[in-house]
């Protein structure tokens, strides 16, 4: 008998959704009903009450939390992510490196919004470490940084858009920090610049499953198979055993 499972997902998974979706339907027959959002929100969901049988999220402390709170019977990492800057192209980019453009106060800063949606608590990590390298930097970023998307209130990325594109096309911002698994998608179009940003200023982002029911043990079993794996690895994700605790 066809299941449907039911699944809350960090919105940052939407590109790796889909073919998870159709190989895990391919291979068991059930279906997958996901809904995607900023990770902290949608687990304030499942606190509330909200049913689902799978929480996919882009921390570990969002699915610990509920397990500690009797509404996971599991949770494991399952994949990893960094983050990436990106800009609006142009001249005035000539000689700049990722720091500066963030710090340049010619240009508009925007991220996501710490504590809804983990990407913002990723950057505000990041503000930390680039503080301890450069005294006062990382609170000039704090203070110009624009929490634009990921929060409650804030306005939603329209359908088929990255955050990062919108919102510079758009005019909104002219810089943005995010997952450097968008950085491939990003760096086609031909008006962004997108720069790495060094491993000892970087943050690795850990995502975790919390399997909320029986049911959603299966899909949880196969997000973590080698081919679920594979298929992450392909969206721009580093694999699980590249973020498990060492």
């Amino acid at each position: 008998m066809t299941k449907t499972i039911k699944v809350l997902a960090a919105g940052s998974l939407r590109r790796a959704w889909a073919p998870l979706c159709d190989a895990f339907t391919e291979e068991t027959g059930d279906k997958i009903d996901v809904e995607f959002g900023p990770a902290g929100l949608l687990r304030e969901r499942i606190e509330q009450g909200e049913k689902v049988d799978l929480f996919a999220s882009a921390n570990t402390a969002h699915p610990l939390t509920l397990q500690q709170h009797g509404k996971a019977l599991e949770v494991e990492a399952f994949c990893g992510n960094s983050l990436c800057v990106t800009a609006r192209k142009g001249p005035e980019l000539e000689k700049l490196n990722w720091l500066s453009v963030l710090l340049d106060p010619r240009f508009r800063l925007a991220t996501s919004t710490p504590q809804s949606d983990p990407s913002g608590d990723y950057t505000w990590q990041m503000f930390e470490q680039i503080e301890r390298r450069h005294p006062d930097a990382g609170a000039i970023l704090r203070n110009k940084a624009l929490r634009l998307v990921g929060g409650e209130k804030s306005a939603k990325v329209p359908e088929g858009k990255l955050a990062a594109e919108w919102l510079i096309c758009s005019g909104q911002a002219d810089v943005f920090i995010g997952y450097t698994s968008y950085a491939t998608l990003l760096r086609e179009n031909d008006a962004l610049e997108v720069y790495n940003i060094p491993a000892d200023y970087n943050v690795r982002a850990r995502y975790a499953l919390a399997t909320c029911t029986e049911k959603g043990k299966p899909l949880a079993d196969f997000i973590l198979s080698e081919t679920g794996q594979h298929i992450l690895q392909n969206a721009g994700f580093c694999g699980r055993h590249a973020v498990m605790p060492e």
